[in-house]
């Protein structure tokens, strides 16, 4: 009677571990439906993000997702799209439907409570309607031409400077204002710095150089980490699985910590948007 009860509870056991699999792969398979524009998630070689929605014959590039991973914002140019146009693509019904936001707009990227879209100089607020018109960002970042601005979980911005080969720059939020922006210190940084994309917790920062030496191609995508003390870790080239003998620019990591998005440029009106399982990039830390 023993070993028969015994039999009973494995049989039990097994069907109910088989029934929490089947379970999760079902929820799983709903999450994915209803995020990432219903893609299937990328190994560990880059892929193409949602080609049969977003790609043209054109340049898709900037492209980022909303926090809650339902709303993919990009900027498309060529063809009908003279200039930067942004595009977002979200669900209506069961279809992924693409939409213009706003010729002319800035590169896209969101505050992390997903309230603020910001827009390189400008943004747009979240309001009970939608999103509002564009604002300007008054002082002090009234003086430079921002293409990307990224904000970490604390409202400390981090961005770049069109018009001048440098470094990134960040501004803290203290008592509800931002200080004046200053030099972000990274010992090798190369010539071009461009498009940062801080983490929540500005545990590290992606960001694309260019550099005579070193490099795989025009541009490539580099990470920093922050150390103990404060400092940054010398910057690391993403490797030649990621970067390429093109320009591989605008690197963000999806708002779940899962996966890296970037676009690759081929030369005139021309890119693609990729995406890529991001735990190898964060193994690079651990090779500093």
């Amino acid at each position: 009677m023993a070993h028969s009860l015994s039999i009973l509870l494995v049989l039990l056991t097994l069907n109910s571990c088989k029934n929490h699999v089947q379970d999760s792969k079902e929820e799983n398979l709903r999450t994915t439906q209803n995020t990432y524009l219903g893609q299937t998630p990328p190994g560990k070689t880059p892929e193409l993000f949602a080609p049969g929605i977003i790609r043209t014959e054109f340049r898709q590039a900037a492209g980022v997702l909303t926090p809650d991973l339902k709303e993919f914002y990009f900027r498309r140019r060529g063809g009908q799209y003279k200039y930067n146009t942004l595009m977002v693509v979200k669900k209506k019904g069961n279809q992924w439907k693409e939409t213009v936001v706003a010729e002319k707009s800035g590169e896209p990227s969101f505050s992390v409570d997903g309230n603020i879209m910001h827009l390189g100089k400008r943004y747009r607020e979240l309001t009970s309607s939608g999103w509002s018109e564009p604002k300007n960002l008054e002082y002090p970042f009234d003086k430079y031409r921002i293409m990307r601005l990224t904000s970490a979980a604390n409202g400390t911005y981090y961005f770049d400077e069109a018009s001048e080969a440098g470094p990134i720059r960040y501004s803290r939020l203290i008592n509800g204002k931002h200080e004046e922006p200053k030099d972000l210190i990274i010992n090798d940084i190369g010539k071009w710095n461009a498009h940062p994309f801080i983490a929540p917790d500005e545990s590290y920062i992606i960001w694309d150089d260019q550099r005579e030496n070193g490099g795989y191609g025009d541009a490539d995508l580099y990470i920093s980490f922050r150390q103990k003390d404060g400092s940054w870790s010398d910057s690391i080239n993403l490797g030649n699985t990621i970067n390429t003998e093109f320009t591989e620019a605008y690197g963000s990591i999806s708002p779940d910590g899962k996966y890296l998005f970037f676009h690759r440029s081929y030369g005139g009106n021309r890119a693609d948007i990729y995406w890529v399982k991001a735990d190898e990039i964060f193994k690079l830390k651990n090779k500093q």
